[in-house]
């Protein structure tokens, strides 16, 4: 009788958490889809692969999948150049990678991408993001680069003020987003309808009511918006931007979702994320949402997070929540067409201003400043280069912080009773800690004899050994070798 009892308290626990969430992922569906570029439905049909696929998937119990913020600039740029039938191809193929990795047992790996990283690339996709909403929350047509779209801003400000359509959409969208950041402030009992789906209700009823001409979003319709790849976009995906681009998306996808995993197990004390299943469950959602010409996927942290505040406690929540999409999206096509675009691009601005981890800006700056410099600098590269190019490049600062920070080297010179002069090395000896060696090997005197020890050596690579080998057949010096050597 217990468990029967139990039973039914999760599935009532777990049936209120699936309709939060689905509240939730309505408007941020829909709004990642145009903000991609693509046909508004393209959203919901990851959302719901997310759900009804992903969701039944071994890995993580709680954490739910769909189109997600951090991907609209990567997504948007990679149908700008290849198009949007290349779309597709281009999502397989990333699934299919992802699949491999987490066949292979990459999943854990990805804990050990740096944080700065991570945060980095966050706050660059966050910075784009915003910029670029601005021109769609007025209706003005948006630069295609990230640096554009901030250098561009005196432009913008000039169209809105002298523009009675773009100042009546952006205050749409200004409204918007006044709804989702003094949502919280409100009574508990308020706050039970999501605050996206309220601000997107709200402004969308003050749209039609006041009766103002806006942009909204064009409505297809489902099953019209499915458009498989064929054959010619995969061939068309040869080139090396392409390939990249593939990449970019698996690696990405894979990092948000696996960092989104971690994040989740601390929220709840049900079983723990296997992150090599959840990897695999990825890439089997992104392999079908390629099969359907639709947007990636990603473990999303608001929808996660809604969906454990909401008391979920097994992964039927999010199965059902991808239910509640299909019905919506069969039932109730022509909600989606009375959205104001201004509206879409309010959520999507506070979305991006979430990505950006500004709590923790100062307090990494006083206690970790190189990790602060590869935040920075990662976001940075973002915003001029691209997504890819940016991340590669935090990776490779992290990469070389880690390793300057690791090679630690203290060179010692000291005289013996019989006049020879012994210089002792100690610790991480490699090629970052050469013009220090150097400069102190070389302010040796010349005029004794001079014994090379490198016993107390931990590490030495081979440019190091290279170099003390040639110092001491110029000094004709003896070296007394490594403990290990």
């Amino acid at each position: 009788m217990l468990p029967t009892l139990g039973k039914t308290a999760h599935l009532r626990h777990d049936v209120l958490a699936s309709l939060v969430v689905f509240l939730v992922a309505v408007p941020l569906c829909v709004g990642v889809a145009v903000a991609s570029g693509v046909p508004a439905e393209l959203g919901l049909i990851t959302g719901i692969v997310g759900g009804l696929v992903v969701g039944i998937l071994p890995g993580s119990s709680l954490q739910v999948s769909g189109p997600a913020a951090g991907l609209t600039v990567l997504v948007f740029e990679a149908v700008q150049e290849f198009g949007l039938g290349a779309l597709g191809a281009i999502v397989l193929l990333a699934g299919l990678v992802q699949l491999a990795l987490g066949a292979l047992g990459f999943g854990r790996f990805f804990r050990a991408i740096s944080v700065a990283v991570v945060q980095g690339m966050l706050a660059g996709i966050g910075l784009v993001l915003i910029f670029g909403q601005l021109y769609t929350m007025a209706n003005v047509k948006q630069p295609r680069s990230g640096l554009d779209k901030i250098l561009q801003v005196p432009r913008l400000v000039t169209e809105i003020a002298t523009s009675r359509q773009a100042l009546t959409a952006f205050a749409i969208g200004a409204a918007t987003i006044a709804v989702l950041v003094l949502w919280k402030k409100l009574p508990v009992q308020a706050q039970i309808l999501p605050a996206p789906l309220a601000g997107v209700a709200l402004a969308t009823a003050a749209t039609t009511v006041a009766g103002w001409s806006v942009p909204r979003v064009e409505v297809q319709g489902l099953l019209s918006a499915i458009q498989p790849p064929g054959m010619d976009n995969f061939t068309s995906l040869g080139s090396l931007a392409a390939l990249g681009t593939v990449i970019a998306f698996a690696l990405i996808a894979s990092a948000e979702s696996l960092f989104s995993a971690a994040a989740v197990d601390r929220m709840h004390d049900g079983p723990r994320t296997d992150y090599d299943k959840e990897l695999m469950a990825q890439g089997v959602g992104n392999t079908v949402c390629g099969i359907l010409g639709a947007l990636p996927l990603t473990a999303v942290i608001v929808r996660s997070s809604a969906n454990v505040q909401a008391g979920a406690k097994t992964k039927l929540s999010r199965i059902l929540h991808g239910l509640w999409l299909v019905l919506f999206a069969a039932l109730l096509p022509a909600a989606i067409g009375i959205i104001p675009l201004a509206t879409l691009a309010g959520v999507l601005i506070h979305a991006g201003c979430k990505l950006i981890p500004v709590k923790d800006l100062l307090p990494l700056w006083r206690t970790h400043r190189g990790e602060a410099l590869i935040l920075a600098a990662t976001a940075v590269a973002i915003i001029t280069t691209n997504m890819f190019e940016g991340v590669l490049l935090g990776i490779v600062l992290a990469v070389i912080k880690s390793a300057w920070e690791t090679s630690n080297v203290h060179l010692d010179t000291h005289e013996t009773t019989d006049g020879r002069l012994i210089v002792t090395l100690t610790g991480y000896a490699t090629f970052l800690r050469l013009p220090y060696i150097v400069a102190t090997l070389e302010a040796v005197p010349h005029d004794r004899p001079v014994e090379l020890d490198l016993s107390q050596v931990r590490h030495l690579d081979h440019a190091c050994r290279t170099t003390l080998e040639n110092w001491a057949q110029q000094r004709e010096t003896t070296i007394k070798p490594l403990v290990n050597a």
